[in-house]
């Protein structure tokens, strides 16, 4: 484009830049969007070197607005996701720090300790109930016991590893503690 046709494109720029303001904020919805759009189209056509006769001006502008505008709402979904990558990223160093994963290997050995303390049905009951998440039910007639039988003994069950926590570690887990253990 020739100096003067870059001029002209400029000062026609300057001179309706309410009327595109105006538009572009209502096609994106944000008076703030539309002035970054337009701040940067301006840059944009200053930059501009050649191109060929515009017929009609004003439209030409308003869609290098729209482009730019386009461009930075990719622009800045490509900074969200690389924002939530690092913080992904810093969970994973997070859950990987050392003192951590030694306190988690603690408990599981205190629990597995726990556990086999429990009589087996009680192990049995306790584990089908709170891994394999099956119903009280489901439990009974694994066992050819009755319900009742299964919640009495899922209570049992709790109430050990519940006494042997609360003697031995009154914050597993990581827990700030139960009310029970503040007592």
């Amino acid at each position: 484009m020739a100096e003067d046709d870059q001029a002209l494109l400029l000062r026609l720029f300057t001179s309706n830049y309410t009327t595109l303001k105006g538009r572009l904020a209502r096609r994106l919805g944000s008076v703030e969007a539309a002035e970054e759009a337009l701040q940067e189209t301006y840059m944009r056509v200053e930059r501009i070197e050649r191109v060929g006769a515009i017929v009609r001006p004003l439209p030409y502008l308003f869609r290098i607005a729209v482009n730019t505008a386009s461009d930075l709402r990719r622009s800045e979904k490509r900074r969200l996701q690389r924002s939530e990558i690092e913080l992904l990223l810093q969970l994973e160093k997070d859950e990987i720090d050392p003192e951590r994963v030694a306190a988690a290997r603690s408990s599981l050995r205190k629990l597995a300790r726990v556990l086999r303390d429990l009589p087996s049905r009680q192990r049995t009951i306790l584990v089908a109930t709170r891994l394999e998440g099956l119903t009280h039910a489901a439990i009974a007639a694994r066992l050819g016991i009755s319900t009742r039988l299964v919640e009495r003994e899922l209570k049992r069950a709790l109430d050990h590893c519940r006494h042997y926590f609360e003697l031995n570690d009154p914050k597993p887990f990581g827990s700030t503690g139960s009310a029970a253990s503040k007592e």
